[in-house]
């Protein structure tokens, strides 16, 4: 039999295809599953397809179709292959002209089939051992991160134990209807940053449209607040009962999941300490090539640190940028005020910076977000900062623009 879905080249779908799958019943929500799973039996279904098993590949299909009657792109497989064992198909695409909302559809399906399928090729995957060149310095307390692919519609949820930081899961996730990049209110982008899982709502206060639930992320954070970049309610969430998937630009800015894929996420994600990069296209390096910019970036802390139990308020200034901007609007001279009235009370007690995390993003500026507990010589607690800090070019070095309490 000839094989009309073929994993490796991405051909064409056929209209008559894509018509029997918008005829199929779509309105009941899929029984729980582990997560991936149902994107394992996908692949499974196209990889028989692919090697001429055509019979395997449709018994697995139609399991799959009954256990997720929502998964458009699973019907659309098994579709292909019931069009292909009655022979009415000569070609793929043949069937033409189709209607223009049937081929967005399909056009959609065919994106959401080959990212699916790129995201497990060698040469996309993860290297071994490798991170997010964004982890610069993870402490204990910051058990997970998360980082989006926005290229390949793919997100890792990372693990950081004693043996070291590795991805334990990768779902295929879709983002905004006009892509990334997020500027303004409205533009159906999703941002591109390093941001913090700020809650997680409990999906019986949503709407069900965002499925198994919700965790928001804290943009605008304090340099998209500097672009002028505005916006909100920029969430992980779930999918409507109606859909397993959506299409890999379907949100209006979020970033969104099957529902059995979220859910892993709810159960192990902890707000406030998850941090969660969004990129283009991500870089995976190994620790080992982190290792500079971390030691650079450790000499201006340790010069500001010093600085600051110093007690000497004008060389401690020199560590803040004119454009700075604290909680609140503050400015650099009401943050000088403020350091004015907070330094004698330091009293010339070493800090110490607890929980340290550094994590570096890198556009047309380069950013280092830190988070630390900064505790003072013979207290037991102090409060948990985030700095933002500006590399100003070789001469004037890092240079914080944000600096407030977090908790």
């Amino acid at each position: 039999m000839r094989v009309l879905f073929d994993v490796m080249r991405f051909p064409r779908l056929g209209g008559l295809a894509l018509a029997s799958v918008l005829l199929l019943p779509c309105a009941h929500s899929a029984p729980p599953l582990r997560d991936g799973q149902a994107e394992a039996q996908l692949l499974q279904v196209l990889t028989l397809t692919s090697a001429g098993q055509a019979a395997q590949a449709l018994q697995l299909a139609e399991q799959l179709v009954r256990e997720h009657p929502n998964f458009q792109l699973a019907q659309l497989a098994l579709s292909d292959l019931l069009l292909a064992r009655t022979g009415a198909v000569g070609a793929l695409g043949s069937l033409q002209p189709a209607p223009s909302d049937a081929l967005a559809t399909l056009q959609a399906l065919r994106t959401e089939s080959q990212r699916r399928i790129a995201a497990q090729q060698p040469a996309y995957q993860p290297p071994a051992g490798s991170v997010p060149a964004q982890l610069v310095q993870l402490p204990s307390s910051f058990r997970h991160v998360i980082a989006v692919d926005a290229t390949l519609s793919r997100l890792y949820l990372l693990e950081n134990s004693t043996q070291g930081v590795r991805v334990v899961a990768d779902y295929y996730a879709s983002v905004g209807k006009l892509g990334i990049d997020k500027a303004v209110e409205g533009d159906q982008r999703t941002p591109l940053g390093v941001y913090f899982v700020t809650s997680n709502l409990d999906p019986k206060s949503l709407d069900a449209f965002y499925g198994a639930g919700a965790l928001p992320l804290n943009y605008p954070n304090p340099l998209d607040m500097q672009r002028g970049k505005t916006g909100h309610g920029i969430w992980l969430h779930g999918t409507p009962p109606d859909q397993f998937a959506r299409a890999p630009q379907a949100t209006d800015g979020c970033v969104a999941l099957a529902n059995p894929d979220l859910e892993r996420l709810l159960r192990t994600v902890e707000p406030r300490t998850t941090p969660v990069v969004i990129a283009e296209q991500l870089q995976w390096v190994q620790p080992t090539a982190l290792q500079p910019v971390r030691e650079q970036f450790h000499a201006a802390l340790q010069a500001w640190q010093k600085a600051k139990t110093s007690g000497q308020l004008e060389a401690l200034l020199r560590f803040y940028t004119p454009d700075f901007k604290g909680l609140k609007k503050t400015t650099l001279d009401d943050w000088r005020r403020q350091l004015q009235a907070e330094l004698p009370r330091q009293q010339g007690r070493t800090l110490q910076l607890k929980d340290l995390s550094l994590l570096h993003w890198q556009d047309s500026d380069d950013t280092m977000v830190v988070t630390f507990g900064e505790v003072a010589q013979g207290a037991r607690s102090g409060p948990i900062k985030r700095q933002y800090w500006r590399h100003e070019g070789p001469q004037q070095g890092w240079k914080i623009f944000f600096e407030g309490v977090i908790g």
